[in-house]
């Protein structure tokens, strides 16, 4: 099991290295100013240039619906969305799905992997947030792929989305096999590349991934 951990880390640093950051459309107060989610130690810290300006308690996803992993941009901000999305919500934009950090109406979770995969923050906290930052802010998020870390490696196929998704797609491309986007979405591009690497591997033509194509990505042992 440590083993498995210790692969994974080591993956999702190279992963990190390997997806574009984009950084060079943003303008330099937004170079200067970003944030920064642990997902591990469930904090969201405001960095600008080195130093730490803020830092607040979140909520995270769960293993059945973990938050993406990545590097997003805020791409827009919204006032009193009400229910469970708290007072405010800064959308971010992660290419396959609606996800965002918002408020809550639930303040005694704050801390545990409660959230359909979005950040959640105590109200007053995302409303201070809410006015330190602007549309086009970057977003590093750090952790676990499956939520909490627990979870295994999920079976994937054709309209699966995700992080896991997002991974295998960057794998298939440097192995020059998957010329479409890294976006985290198992479209017929992804199916195909996929049917491509069972072929020179001499597995079931499925274009799916089951635990043996994570396995021989490199994903797991």
């Amino acid at each position: 099991m440590k083993n498995k951990i210790w692969i994974t880390t080591i993956f999702l640093i190279i992963f990190s290295l390997t997806i574009p950051l984009n950084i060079e459309v943003y303008s330099e107060d937004q170079q200067r100013m970003y944030l920064k989610i642990d997902l591990w130690s469930k904090e969201l810290y405001v960095i600008e240039g080195e130093k730490v300006i803020k830092n607040y308690k979140i909520s995270p996803g769960t293993d059945e619906t973990p938050t993406p992993i990545g590097t997003f941009m805020i791409i827009k901000k919204d006032k009193e969305w009400g229910g469970g999305f708290g007072t405010r919500w800064l959308r971010l934009d992660v290419p396959w799905g609606n996800y965002g950090i918002h408020g809550t109406n639930k303040p005694w979770l704050m801390g545990k992997n409660i959230s359909g995969g979005c950040i959640r923050m105590q109200n007053k906290d995302v409303e201070e947030l809410f006015e330190i930052v602007s549309e086009g802010t970057v977003v590093h998020i750090e952790g676990p792929i499956t939520g909490i870390g627990k979870g295994e490696f999920k079976p994937l196929s054709f309209g699966s989305k995700g992080t896991l998704v997002q991974i295998v797609q960057e794998r298939l491309k440097l192995m020059s096999l998957y010329n479409g986007k890294v976006n985290g979405i198992y479209n017929k591009e992804t199916q195909r590349a996929v049917e491509l690497f069972q072929k020179e591997n001499n597995l079931p033509i499925t274009g799916g991934i089951t635990k043996r194509e994570y396995i021989l990505l490199g994903l797991l042992e």
